[in-house]
This record gives structure tokens, C-alpha cells and sequence, in this order.
């Protein structure tokens, strides 16, 4: 008898362990399911998510805030499994009952350790929920910021494009143009690739202006635009050098490339037709590597600007303008 009432004694002190554990378990679960997890979150909110909606402020990387989540998502994977596991040992405890020796008769049934387990089980079933909950709003907030992140990514790049662009005629502008000629200059020097440059004056083109007006001045930019576009390679750089000169960067064409390319312009532009209906011409000048003497690219661009002002000094008979009296179209290859 007396090792029955011992037993029973170490039965109903056991639950009360048990419990203590079990509430020790639990506050260290909710701490790393749920507090931490919220705390990393209203943190991200506030350092990325503002900067994200504010283009005024700079954007930082965001592997660091990536390291954070993942160790984020360590510290809630080892919360639950401190719930899975003491959900698991809770579930096993009814098995150990009947191992006891059986009560004597008239006391009462030793239902209160089950119970105990029903009511643990049911409070954990109650604290899931939540959890799940915020694991769930986690995630629907790292698409929203992923999705944030590379919609500004994709704005960044429209305006860095916008930037190198002329407003009047959709080419690279100036600014662009310069970058470019630096870089096959550089390729030029390390693996001797040729490279020219072509620059194109408008004849009259302030007569235009003034006689026509400036839209139909923008037209004539716009139309020699188009044509420079449709009859040039897709490596070849074109932009609008100010007002009615225009820049061409020959990638991979020698001087004398160059020159065949100006003769197709000034043929094409020979037969083609603008809207204000007077007939366009235009001055050229062309330089290159390796068949010229340039240092740099600012001497290259410099022996262009000089051979376009020789032209320019020619004779009526020998300018490199177009007068529409060849009817021959030039022998490009493959321009």
C-alpha cells in the first residue's frame, strides 16, 4: 500500500513538472516564432521599405538584410521544432498511465494528467495560428519588397536611359557619344580594332527655322534621324550633336568604311523628301584609326571637326555636299 500511495505520489508530481517545462518551452517558442520575427520585420519596414517609396533617398544593398531574414527563418524553424517536439512528448505521456499500478477502489480516476495534455495541446493548436499567420504576412511582404526593389531598378535604368537620349530626336546625345568614342578608342589601343567617326552638318537649317518655323525645323531633325537609323548597322552609335550636326561612331569600320558610309547618306538623302518640301543637304567630315594619327579620342573627334570644316572651304565643284546630280548609287558592300 505504501508503494502505491509512493507511486501515485510520483504520478501526480511528474504533470506539474511537465507544466513547468512545458511553459518554459513555450515562452522560448513564442520568442523565437513570433517577437523576434516582428521585430526583424518593423526594422526592414523601416529602413528599406521608406527608401524604396522615396527616390530621394539613397538605396542601400540588400544582402545584408537577406543574411537577416534567412537567420530570421533559422531562429523560427528551431522554435518549432521545440513545438513539435514537446507537442510530441505531451502526446506520448497518456501511453505511460496505464503503466502505473491500478488505482484502489473508491479513489478517483486518474484522468487529470490527460487532461492536462488536452488542454496543453489546445493552447499550442491556438498559438499556431498566429504564427502561421505571421510566417504568412512575412512572406507577402518579401514579394512586396523583391517587387519594389526591382520596379526602382527598372526606373533607374529608364532615367539613366533618358539621360543619354536627345529629347528632339530619340538619339544618344552628346554626353553618350563621348563615353562610347572613349570606349573603341580603348579597344582600339588593347586589341587594334578600327574605329571612325563621321560627322554630318545641315546646309540651311536656320533658314528652315526661321522661314518655316521651328516644328518644321524639328521635323527636318527628326527625318534625318530616320534616315540615319535605317541605313546604319545596329553597333554603330548615332547621336545628335548639337543643334543640326550629327555624330556618327563607326564600331569596327576603317576610314575608308567611313567614307563609303557618308557617300550612302548623302545618296539617300539625295532622294528623300521632308515634309516642308525643300530639298536638304548636307556637309561631311570623317576621321579614323588606325589610318589616322589621333592619341585619344578627343583627337579623333578633333581631325573629324577638321576635315568637316575643309569641307566646307572647298570649291562649289569639290564639296563633299550633296547636289543631287550623281544618279549612281555607290557600291557600299555591306553597309
Amino acid at each position: 500500500m505504501a508503494q502505491s500511495k509512493h507511486n501515485l505520489s510520483e504520478g501526480t508530481e511528474e504533470p506539474t513538472l511537465v507544466a513547468g517545462g512545458a511553459r518554459r518551452t513555450i515562452m522560448l517558442s513564442l520568442m523565437l516564432t513570433s517577437f523576434i520575427p516582428l521585430l526583424v520585420v518593423g526594422y526592414s519596414m523601416y529602413a528599406y521599405l521608406m527608401p524604396l517609396l522615396d527616390h530621394t533617398r539613397r538605396v542601400r544593398d540588400l544582402p545584408w538584410l537577406q543574411a537577416l531574414l534567412a537567420f530570421t527563418g533559422l531562429l523560427m524553424a528551431v522554435g518549432g521544432l521545440l513545438i513539435w517536439d514537446l507537442t510530441r512528448t505531451l502526446g506520448k505521456r497518456p501511453e505511460r498511465v496505464p503503466a502505473l499500478e491500478a488505482p484502489t477502489p473508491g479513489s478517483p480516476p486518474a484522468s487529470a494528467g490527460g487532461e492536462d495534455v488536452d488542454s496543453l495541446l489546445h493552447s499550442f493548436s491556438r498559438m499556431l495560428a498566429p504564427i502561421e499567420q505571421q510566417a504568412s504576412a512575412i512572406d507577402r511582404y518579401a514579394v512586396r519588397l523583391d517587387t519594389a526593389y526591382k520596379e526602382l531598378e527598372s526606373t533607374n535604368a529608364r532615367l539613366k536611359e533618358f539621360s543619354f537620349k536627345d529629347e528632339v530626336t530619340g538619339l544618344y546625345n552628346r554626353r553618350f557619344f563621348s563615353i562610347r568614342l572613349e570606349e573603341e578608342v580603348s579597344r582600339y589601343r588593347r586589341f587594334n580594332h578600327p574605329v571612325s567617326v563621321v560627322l554630318l552638318d545641315l546646309d540651311g537649317f536656320k533658314s528652315v527655322n526661321d522661314d518655316l518655323g521651328h516644328p518644321a525645323g524639328d521635323e527636318t531633325l527628326r527625318g534625318m534621324a530616320e534616315i540615319l537609323l535605317r541605313h546604319s548597322r545596329g553597333i554603330n552609335v548615332i547621336c545628335r550633336y548639337g543643334g543640326d550636326e550629327f555624330a556618327i561612331l563607326l564600331v569596327e569600320t576603317s576610314k575608308a568604311g567611313a567614307r563609303l558610309y557618308a557617300d550612302r547618306i548623302r545618296y539617300v538623302l539625295s532622294r528623300s523628301t521632308f515634309k516642308h518640301s525643300d530639298r536638304v543637304t548636307a556637309h561631311f567630315g570623317r576621321a579614323g584609326l588606325p589610318d589616322g594619327k589621333a592619341a585619344g579620342a578627343e583627337d579623333l573627334f578633333r581631325q573629324a571637326e577638321e576635315s568637316l570644316r575643309a569641307t566646307r572651304r572647298e570649291p562649289e565643284g569639290k564639296r563633299a555636299k550633296l547636289t543631287g546630280s550623281d544618279d549612281r548609287q555607290p557600291d557600299l558592300g555591306g553597309w
